[in-house]
């Protein structure tokens, strides 16, 4: 998506897989081909339905992790009593076809070529996904707007995209990773939840004015907004999307 692009209308898609593969030890990571996926702006979602059979169908919503047209990025975590995602990950095969709707969503997609002011990504787990999609997008673009991305995640098999994510880092782009459960051996920091004091250690200061993308559970993404208005970001500046999928 390029700026002045007018937006694509969502519409139904048949997508064909090209690829699976573990992206974590619960989630996988699905490359699909779609000839007539007009691209998305980074951070949109689209709809996957499922049709049974008996003509049963299940939908659920994903975050799409690319942004370019005629291929589709998906990374599904497998919740154990979902409809769609235990589908999704265990069972199915390059050559399988997938039904998608979309793209969809305007609100928490960010748009390169819009001004030069930082963007702060914050994201809990699977709730990178977006924000990985926002990254690309970025360092594709070679956008001037600094980027830094805070993940909280459990372990480090538990990081999505993470040789992508450590081929980003530079001048432009700053991770920082807080982990929960288990750190790398001589990880520097403390393990243990996303603090206030972390947060305002490790992300771009309200007085710079960022953009802020937070995504994640419903707990980890209300927790997170409230402690940036409480370090003096702008309530219309700070974006949420809490992140799920069945």
């Amino acid at each position: 998506m390029t700026l002045g692009r007018s937006r694509p209308r969502p519409a139904w898609h048949v997508a064909t897989v090209v690829e699976t593969r573990h992206e974590t030890p619960t989630a996988a990571r699905l490359v699909l081909d779609v000839p007539t996926w007009p691209g998305n702006e980074a951070g949109a979602h689209l709809d996957v339905r499922l049709t049974a059979p008996d003509g049963y169908q299940a939908s659920r919503s994903y975050s799409v992790a690319s942004s370019t047209p005629g291929r589709v990025v998906l990374a599904v975590d497998e919740l154990p009593d979902g409809e769609v995602s235990p589908f999704l990950v265990r069972e199915l095969q390059p050559g399988d076809q997938l039904e998608l709707h979309g793209p969809l969503g305007a609100f928490f997609v960010w748009r390169p070529g819009t001004g030069d002011r930082p963007v702060q990504l914050v994201a809990g787990g699977s709730g990178v996904v977006p924000l990985y999609a926002m990254s690309a997008a970025h360092g594709a673009a070679t956008d001037p707007a600094p980027f830094r991305l805070l993940y909280s995640v459990r372990t480090p098999a538990d990081v999505y995209f993470a040789d992508e994510l450590a081929g980003l880092a530079g001048p432009a782009f700053e991770l920082d990773l807080v982990y929960t459960r288990e750190a790398p051996h001589d990880w520097p920091d403390a393990v243990g939840r996303l603090t206030r004091e972390a947060l305002a250690a490790r992300s771009v200061p309200a007085a710079h004015r960022p953009h802020v993308y937070v995504c994640g559970s419903t707990g980890f993404v209300e927790t997170v907004a409230r402690w940036l208005q409480e370090l003096g970001h702008a309530a219309a500046d700070i974006h949420t999307e809490r992140f799920g999928g069945l």
